[in-house]
């Protein structure tokens, strides 16, 4: 979820454990020479794989020259039962008179989440990425978080919700703050909609002075299984 985060190598030249879905993720210790916390290389970013892999805990990361699926361990999470804002964000958004929406620009956003920044050179929001949430999108199971100051979009979120679970993708800023007020809107909305879990990915930290923290993969694991069935809607 972190606006700093680069693309992950993709284990060129590394096994193929076979289609997503074949490899379950407590089996990743097991692989011998591949990066912690990469699970399977290969496959596409089909909106029915996409769920699959993020119902199973796992994320993709990169797709360039080919999609690289993740389950980090431990797993960077917002918890919704004790996050608590930063003083600061209220006056920033006062100041600038920043607005919030949903769902209003999700394609904007996106993009903006994949522009080459100072902290971002690299990324891995490529078409194929763009495509696969897109369609995500209009099937209801991502959405985005927008920050607007007057008519310009200056900052921004979007992710993945499956039931009681958010799972964060990538954030931007282009006035400074935006990007946590962007993270602060969504957990009220999340708080408000009946959401349980917040999924912030691979820990930075940029993240952390956020106030994510992190679980162990079995932990994490576990909330997944019990935010998954629960009803939950995110809303303006």
């Amino acid at each position: 979820m972190d606006e700093s985060r680069s693309p992950q190598s993709t284990a060129e030249g590394l096994p193929d454990p076979g289609p997503l879905g074949e490899l379950h993720v407590s089996e990743a210790a097991d692989l011998e020479g591949w990066p912690e916390g990469l699970v399977a290389v290969g496959g596409t970013l089909d909106p029915d794989r996409l769920v699959a892999a993020y119902r199973a805990g796992i994320f993709p990361w990169s797709s360039d020259p080919a999609v690289t699926w993740w389950s980090p361990d431990p797993r960077a999470i917002f918890d919704l039962e004790t996050w608590r804002p930063h003083r600061t964000i209220a006056r920033s958004v006062r100041r600038a008179g920043w607005r919030f929406s949903i769902d209003r620009d999700f394609e904007g956003v996106m993009r903006a989440c994949g522009e080459s920044t100072a902290l971002r050179p690299a990324t891995w929001i490529t078409d194929a990425f763009l495509s696969g949430y897109g369609e995500l999108h209009r099937r209801g199971l991502a959405h985005s978080v927008e920050v607007w100051e007057g008519d310009a979009l200056v900052g921004g979120l979007y992710g993945v919700t499956l039931g009681g679970f958010f799972g964060g993708e990538s954030m931007f800023h282009r006035r400074t703050d935006a990007s946590k007020a962007a993270v602060t809107y969504l957990i009220e909305r999340l708080r408000a909609g009946g959401f349980s879990l917040l999924d912030a990915q691979v820990q930075t930290s940029h993240l952390e002075r956020l106030g994510a923290t992190t679980i162990a993969r079995s932990d994490y694991l576990r909330r997944l299984r019990a935010a998954l069935p629960r009803p939950a809607t995110l809303t303006e």
